[in-house]
């Protein structure tokens, strides 16, 4: 038999199986690149497809309380402990028990938000390039550009610019006196006052003469961003090895990642952040998802409990985005709105829920697991919820 006829022999037993899609494909790549028998094939798909169907979950499983252990046994080994970011000092970010309970409570705001932007084409190998993404994304204030000093006598701020540190943040503008003129015009349409600038110095002060009005100006002149994206504090720039290369790669401290997608340089398909609302919002309810299942093992791989099955992770994150939002697993959020009034109960504030009940006279059908165990009846899972019946023709022979 030729070649040809065992591919197309392949090809058909792969066909037959109800394997998924992916595994259908992988299978058949896997065939066709061994030199295989037609009966080495055919035997090769029946142990593939007896492999998965083992894999499935049998009917009536609670895998609910399987996923829960299966997270919850590892989480009591956790450390408690923010340590750096792996291989760059410079960054802090949450990791073990304090980032799982940020994960699973959908909090809006994480601790140490934080991004990992990738660069694309010249600017992911040319430092210089690199560094004009950093300049464009790392927040700049008036302390990073020169000095600021007060003049009680003419009741004036005097800011003083850096020529280097100009030039190092604006690389493309030649003229650093230029920069400073804008520099200014930002000072005069954020402070509501009129500026002189002279060279690299600009000068400005209250429309009336006033100590505190002076201190004040001086205050509100330091929140000013001039340059980047003022909730990300500072940028570390990396050259790593990547899927594409070695590159350079850059991390934040504070992420804003819907406007670091839109800069020039920044390659969107791959930069990342730990903020899963930011996803959301951004790039939608399934990339949410899928940051939830990667931060989750991410977590637990960090502390060497990797061994956890990420179908289990999967199914956590399914529950939590299923709505088309990304809701926490607590009592505001999935285990507060259940049906079950005594599963409501169970879980936190039970007077207030079994109050609220009482009053709307809620109807408990007795479905879950929870409301099962506090009654005392049989847990509808597994062969709890196998009823056996026998005719009476049955019966009678």
């Amino acid at each position: 038999m030729t070649g040809h006829d065992v591919s197309d022999d392949i090809e058909v037993f792969v066909e037959e199986t109800n394997l998924p899609i992916r595994l259908r494909n992988e299978l058949y790549s896997t065939l066709e690149e061994r030199d295989v028998t037609t009966d080495q094939a055919e035997k090769i798909v029946q142990a593939t497809v007896s492999e998965y169907e083992e894999s499935r979950v049998d009917p009536l499983d609670p895998v609910g309380t399987v996923s829960a252990q299966s997270i919850g046994e590892p989480g009591t080994q956790m450390t408690m402990n923010t340590f750096h970011f792996a291989g760059v000092a410079e960054i802090d970010v949450t990791q073990g028990l304090p980032r799982l309970i940020e994960l699973v409570d959908a909090r809006k705001e994480p601790d140490t938000p934080m991004m990992n932007v990738f660069l694309e084409d010249e600017y992911a190998e040319n430092r210089e390039r690199a560094h004009e993404v950093v300049w464009k994304i790392e927040a700049t204030n008036i302390l990073q550009l020169g000095d600021v000093s007060t003049n009680v006598a003419d009741m004036l701020v005097q800011v003083s610019l850096n020529e280097d540190t100009l030039d190092e943040r604006w690389p493309t503008v030649d003229d650093p006196v230029q920069v400073a003129e804008e520099i200014a015009a930002t000072i005069e349409s954020n402070l509501d006052v009129e500026t002189v600038q002279q060279g690299l110095s600009i000068e400005f002060g209250p429309e009336e003469p006033s100590y505190r009005d002076l201190l004040q100006l001086v205050e509100e002149l330091r929140e000013i961003t001039f340059k980047g994206i003022e909730e990300v504090s500072r940028v570390v720039i990396r050259k790593e090895e990547t899927d594409q290369g070695e590159q350079f790669v850059l991390y934040t401290e504070g992420s804003a990642f819907g406007d670091v997608l839109e800069l020039e340089g920044v390659d969107a398909s791959r930069t990342t952040c730990n903020n899963v609302h930011e996803i959301h919002k951004n790039l939608g309810i399934e990339a949410a998802r899928e940051s939830i299942i990667d931060e989750t093992m991410n977590t637990l791989e960090e502390q060497g409990l990797g061994e956890v099955n990420i179908r289990h992770l999967m199914l956590v994150a399914d529950i939590m985005t299923n709505n088309g939002e990304i809701e926490s697993i607590g009592r505001h959020g999935i285990s507060g709105s259940k049906n079950s009034v005594l599963a409501r109960a169970a879980f936190e504030v039970t007077v207030s829920h079994l109050l609220d009940a009482a009053i709307h006279g809620e109807i408990d059908e007795l479905d879950g697991v929870t409301e099962n165990v506090i009654v005392g009846k049989p847990i509808k899972l597994g062969t709890g919820d196998v009823d056996l019946r026998m005719s009476a023709e049955q019966q009678a022979d």
